[in-house]
């Protein structure tokens, strides 16, 4: 194996040994008594504030070419991105972590549904049978009664906000495809984060949740977050992904909410059921069709 190859897988394995510990470290938090919106605001707000002097400069030379109608899909970006995390760190108060993560992963799936159904595009036959799978993946794990015992007080209420999540996520990958034809990736991720993070601290003001409670255990654990699978984790995956096939990348994100099982069934003890170990089959074979599928390239655009 090449050594640049040997580079990028290494870097591919990082990042999603690195994001697949987001579930754990965000149970950690809960059990801190953090609340889950508190945690979704601090993990944008860190990230925003570590990523401000990085980006500004980038920003601040890009802002007076940036149109009225990108603003505001970024802003929407940013929007449902907030959504995303409110509800899929909310999902696990009350469901496991392997289902959690599974069906907030199913993001491919509603992606290639929608491109069918809204953006009215044509899709490769591996996307058709990609979308089965992954329908049929959720249905089975969202009825699927979590064998973790407290640890999934309320599992149909936790699957319904993870996919939920997971939703919200293709809708922000929707108008990313979108937007970042025109915008550079740093001007971009830092519109997106810090919109996001503002909608979740104004969240926490209007259900008179208090960032200045929480314990410092539970704010190490966010800025963790924030650094880790945010910043670290995500960033590493769009490095990779310039260097690396989409199936390759397509196969490796598969192994974040296997990573998150295993670190749950670890050091939570949540156990599987059988009709959970079918349904997680059928989701992860149906995320990597749907994923690896070759894909209309975006318009040649001067951002990066």
């Amino acid at each position: 194996m090449s050594s640049p190859r040997a580079l990028t897988y290494a870097v591919l394995a990082l990042a999603i040994a690195v994001v697949s510990t987001a579930s754990i470290l965000i149970r950690y938090a809960q059990a801190e008594g953090a609340p889950s919106i508190a945690i979704a605001a601090l993990r944008l707000g860190f990230a925003t504030l570590v990523l401000t002097p990085i980006a500004w400069p980038r920003v601040r030379s890009e802002w007076p070419r940036l149109s009225r109608g990108d603003l505001w899909l970024a802003f929407g970006s940013g929007a449902a991105l907030a959504v995303h995390f409110a509800a899929w760190i909310t999902s696990l108060e009350y469901t496991s972590v392997a289902s959690s993560a599974a069906l907030v992963t199913t993001n491919p799936v509603w992606v290639g549904i929608a491109s069918v159904v809204v953006l009215r595009e044509r899709v490769p036959r591996a996307v058709v049978v990609g979308i089965v799978l992954g329908l049929l993946g959720s249905l089975v794990v969202f009825g699927s009664a979590s064998g973790a015992g407290a640890a999934a007080p309320a599992p149909l209420l936790g699957n319904g906000l993870a996919l939920v999540g997971a939703l919200a996520a293709s809708a922000y990958l929707l108008i990313g495809r979108r937007v970042r034809t025109r915008i550079s990736l740093l001007t971009y991720v830092w519109l997106v984060y810090g919109t996001a993070a503002i909608l979740l601290l104004l969240a926490n003001f209007a259900t008179g949740v208090s960032l200045v409670a929480l314990s410092g255990t539970a704010l190490l654990l966010t800025l963790a977050l924030a650094l880790g699978p945010q910043l670290i984790g995500h960033t590493a995956v769009n490095w990779a992904v310039r260097r690396a096939s989409a199936t390759v990348v397509a196969l490796a994100i598969l192994g974040e909410p296997i990573g998150a099982a295993v670190l749950a069934w670890l050091l939570f003890g949540e156990n599987f059921t059988a009709s959970q170990l079918v349904g997680f089959a059928m989701l992860l074979c149906g995320i990597f069709f749907a994923a690896s599928a070759p894909s209309e390239p975006p318009p040649a655009s001067k951002a990066r």
